[in-house]
């Protein structure tokens, strides 16, 4: 691992300024950064978000009951990872907050890359019981259920995963290695990720209150 400058060197800066510069496709995470822990540039993958890519960046989330799939092809050496937090809304307009929806997006990226859908390997994360409010739902447990049915039905195998229990988790996937790295993050850290998840539960209420189409919020 390079050693950690608060600044990134002159040629990852180019990558960054090259990242940054570079047209955002729908639901395509955009937030890029010189991420010092790991000397590379990263790109932070929110709800409801996918990235993929052949470089040897950094693709990092944090997850609480949402889950991330982190999907590879070690031939083509193109990886990609996504952020969903329910697992179906039966409409693929609700877009990349779904599973279904978000997992689609990341397969067919992915395969757009160069990646060959009977070479893909898949890593899961998340599913996490960190919200009180919804320690009744068993949302966590629906996420990481749909996650690993899809998986199964498109035949693509599941290599590693760190998935339930009740800690929330911060992930990385380096693409073009497909390495991917998971820390289960201390309880002084549920408090950011709960309000990052319960702003979005918000938004999709919103969303669906407005006629955005039903979401079932469990």
């Amino acid at each position: 691992m390079a050693a950690a400058t608060l600044t990134p060197p002159t040629e990852q800066a180019r990558v960054l300024a090259a990242l940054k510069s570079r047209p955002r496709r729908e639901h395509e995470a955009s937030f890029f950064f010189w991420d010092p822990a790991f000397g590379s540039a990263s790109v932070k993958v929110l709800p409801g978000e996918y990235y993929v890519d052949d470089q040897e960046l950094a693709i990092t989330t944090t997850l609480g009951s949402c889950v991330a799939a982190c999907l590879h092809d070690r031939t083509a050496g193109v990886g990609g990872m996504n952020h969903f937090m329910l697992p179906d809304a039966g409409d693929p307009s609700a877009g990349g907050r779904f599973g279904a929806f978000a997992m689609e997006l990341l397969i067919n990226e992915l395969l757009k890359r160069g990646a060959r859908r009977g070479a893909l390997e898949a890593k899961i994360f998340g599913g996490g019981q960190v919200m009180k409010s919804l320690a009744g739902t068993l949302i966590g447990e629906k996420n990481v259920s749909f996650v690993k049915q899809f998986l199964a039905q498109e035949r693509i195998p599941i290599v590693g995963s760190d998935v339930l229990d009740i800690y929330p988790r911060k992930v990385c996937l380096f693409p073009r290695s497909g390495k991917a790295l998971c820390r289960r993050l201390p309880p002084a850290q549920i408090g950011q990720t709960v309000e990052q998840e319960s702003r979005y539960r918000a938004e999709l209420q919103k969303q669906s209150s407005s006629g955005g189409g039903a979401v079932e919020l469990f």
